[in-house]
């Protein structure tokens, strides 16, 4: 039978792969026998994800955030080993500003990180994955999703709104192959979960919330990703797959 979960022969772009949830989405995807693209600001960071993940990989270093840059950002994606036919949407900020002090400056990023960054270098890629007719998109997306947390407004209608464009890159594309979805992880343990960890009764808190009754572990992601990054998925497009622990389910 057919490994379904097999990534051999293909490439892959994560976003963020220098640290948290990224830089294990690359690393999984890497160990699946993809060749994998790592992108992210910090290129010690991302030189250090490589020795750790082993198997074919490449890091680009580079500031999503510049809109103007994508087309440059791009090309150097697509050098290592081709124009990737499977993009993770890892990158991402959260300011966590009250509503009364967000700027304009603070929603800007937070929307370009968040949102647009997503769906342009999707778009840039689009027609190589079109002529192979094959092609998987996972976007982040967040309990923030469907939750209104203290201090996340801007945030959480970055995510919000990463609910929708999952569903509309997947009316656009999944005609071609090319299937969009998203992982809503709940509270796993990483650089922007720091202030979270660090406090044992919010962690405790949280746990308590979900219906396994425990924080997310790193390894907790692998499974769903994989899935959603190979022709495990064949026939699902346009979800928001939840990894919480069940935490949105209460």
């Amino acid at each position: 039978m057919t490994n379904l979960f097999d990534l051999a022969g293909k490439v892959a772009c994560v976003t963020g792969a220098s640290s948290g949830l990224g830089r294990r989405a690359a690393t999984v995807l890497a160990r699946a026998g993809a060749s994998v693209v790592g992108v992210a600001r910090r290129a010690e960071d991302l030189e250090a994800w490589r020795k750790e993940a082993g198997g074919t990989t490449a890091a680009v270093a580079a500031d999503l955030s510049n809109r103007d840059h994508l087309g440059a950002i791009a090309e150097q994606i697509a050098t290592p080993f081709g124009a990737p036919q499977i993009l993770v949407h890892a990158a991402g900020i959260n300011t966590r500003q009250h509503a009364n002090d967000v700027t304009p400056e603070g929603w800007d990023i937070t929307m370009t990180l968040n949102l647009t960054v997503p769906f342009f270098l999707s778009q840039v890629f689009v027609p190589a994955m079109q002529e192979k007719g094959w092609g998987r998109i996972v976007n982040f997306a967040s309990l923030q999703t469907t939750r209104a947390f203290p201090c996340g407004i801007a945030y959480g209608a970055s995510k919000g709104g990463i609910s929708q464009l999952t569903r509309a890159m997947a009316e656009a594309w999944s005609g071609d192959g090319i299937n969009t979805n998203a992982i809503g992880p709940g509270f796993f343990p990483t650089e922007l979960t720091a202030a979270v960890f660090g406090d044992e009764q919010r962690a405790a808190r949280n746990a308590s919330q979900t219906c396994i009754g425990r924080n997310g572990r790193l390894d907790d992601l692998d499974g769903p990703l994989l899935f959603l990054c190979s022709s495990a998925s064949n026939y699902v497009t346009g979800q928001v797959l939840m990894v919480d622990g069940g935490f949105t389910s209460k």
